[in-house]
């Protein structure tokens, strides 16, 4: 008898870790390169048909004011991260334009890995920097990082030289074949890591190459937009989209599965018919503007968020790690966090009464505006900006309605999304109070001409004051 009760006792413990494991949902992240707030039907969209990411809107939950960073590698860093790029500790304490990570930094990936996630990371990555000794597998590399799989590039496919395809640690194509359907060769990855690992919690991170050009499409979808080659990439990934939320159905697991689809900038300009839409909003990648920062973003989790939902809170791609770890029951990393944990959001729906969260735009390692609520502050600047890097100073973004600004302009993002009219002049208590704002920002995490009181460094102390060439007597 005392044998049978070790063992139903056994049992019940090995049940009850089971099921703990079960509960925690899986976890699917799909961030698309330069895609604009205004590409997708559900975001106003006429031309190209995106019907999977819209009727993932309509059974989810759609934002209007979530944020990215202007640029991929920034982005990138704030959505692993957690944190404002400027904030954390850098490879060789380099504020730079890219930021790496230092391996002290805890990604996403490894609060989840902890958390008992299988995890994968497929497509760009973006976060190992983009020297040719990278090639050889960087300590920054997916596989390093908190991640089983890995089945991808190390940067975007336009920096021809770099595009080679990884797969666990291995090269595996150099340079890749771009008449090949990248979109669908990273579906066809996460449809399988989803099958191979059902029966435990996974997370995937899922980066398209697309739409950052150089655009490629697959021979299905080559020819068949209205808007051209553009057209094709974006209707080929909603169809990828697609396919990733009917295996989750097909394998029954959709109501224990969040899904979060958005992007890691908005959309490149420049490149005119080759690049996207920011819809009503002014500006593209690059620039501070809605339009360079304000992205798509769906969140559908059939069970557990309702359908139908649009929420215009503030929120961004720093949430998730806040968000995610909540969902898994881990722990948050010890350092301090910029984001805020919004999952009661996607439970109960957006919380009413008036929106006091903030928001700072980052361009590189300078505070350009800040928002609180329905007031955004575009702060005072010359133009060019000599501190910046020289990636910055570079003719592309030079074009991405950038201009001095003399004194700062206020706009009302709740009747005035396209920044058209600036009423400064209307509502001195409010420019106060973001200059203040503003002031608080630059203290705590840096500007261009300072070091954060709350900024990191892991390495040999913080940079020499001269680093990047940020010209620190320079007038603001």
């Amino acid at each position: 008898m005392k044998h049978l009760f070790i063992l139903l006792s056994s049992f019940c413990i090995l049940t009850a870790s089971f099921a703990a494991e079960v509960s925690k949902p899986n976890i699917v992240v799909i961030l698309a390169d330069d895609l604009g707030y205004g590409d997708l039907g559900c975001y106003g969209a006429k031309v190209i048909r995106t019907p999977h990411l819209d009727r993932m809107a309509v059974e989810g939950m759609r934002f209007t004011s979530f944020y990215a960073q202007a640029f991929c590698g920034p982005s990138r860093t704030a959505l692993m991260t957690g944190c404002y790029p400027l904030r954390l500790a850098e490879v060789g304490n380099k504020k730079h334009l890219m930021p790496v990570p230092h391996a002290r930094e805890t990604l996403l990936s490894e609060v989840l890995k902890r958390a008992g996630y299988a995890t994968a990371q497929i497509g760009k990555w973006d976060l190992a920097g983009h020297e040719p000794d990278h090639f050889e597998y960087p300590e920054n590399a997916p596989l390093k990082r908190g991640f089983d799989r890995h089945f991808g590039t190390p940067a975007s496919n336009d920096q021809w030289a770099k595009t080679v395809m990884y797969r666990d640690g291995a090269i595996i194509e150099n340079p890749v074949d771009l008449t090949e359907s990248t979109t669908q060769r990273y579906a066809d990855e996460a449809v399988r890591f989803i099958r191979e690992r059902k029966r435990q919690p996974f997370f995937i991170y899922l980066c398209p190459n697309m739409v950052h050009t150089t655009l490629h499409a697959g021979a299905e979808f080559r020819g068949k937009s209205p808007r051209d080659l553009y057209g094709d990439v974006v209707e080929e990934l909603d169809h990828n989209v697609g396919r990733i939320l009917e295996t989750l159905r097909a394998e029954g697991i959709e109501k224990n599965t969040i899904v979060i689809f958005t992007s890691d900038n908005g959309p490149w300009l420049l490149r005119k018919e080759n690049g996207g839409s920011a819809g009503p909003l002014r500006g593209g990648k690059a620039s501070n503007w809605e339009g360079g920062v304000c992205v798509p973003a769906i969140a559908w989790a059939p069970g557990r968020i309702a359908a139908g939902q649009t929420c215009g809170r503030i929120a961004s791609t720093l949430d998730l790690l806040p968000t995610f770890a909540k969902l898994a029951g881990a722990p948050l990393p010890e350092n301090k966090l910029d984001g805020r944990d919004f999952y009661a959001w996607l439970l109960n729906g957006p919380p009413t009464g008036e929106d006091t969260a903030t928001h700072l735009y980052y361009l590189a390692a300078h505070l350009q505006a800040v928002r609180q609520g329905r007031w955004k502050l575009h702060l005072a600047r010359p133009w060019p900006v000599p501190w910046l890097t020289r990636g910055l100073n570079h003719p592309h973004i030079a074009q991405a309605d950038l201009f001095a600004i003399k004194t700062p302009l206020l706009y009302d993002l709740e009747t005035d999304i396209g920044e058209k009219t600036d009423v400064a002049a209307q509502h001195p208590d409010v420019v106060k109070q973001l200059l203040a704002l503003a002031d608080k920002a630059r203290a705590a995490i840096g500007d261009y001409d300072r070091i954060g009181t709350e900024a990191r460094f892991f390495d040999a102390g913080p940079p020499r004051p001269d680093m990047n060439d940020w010209k620190r007597t320079q007038a603001r």
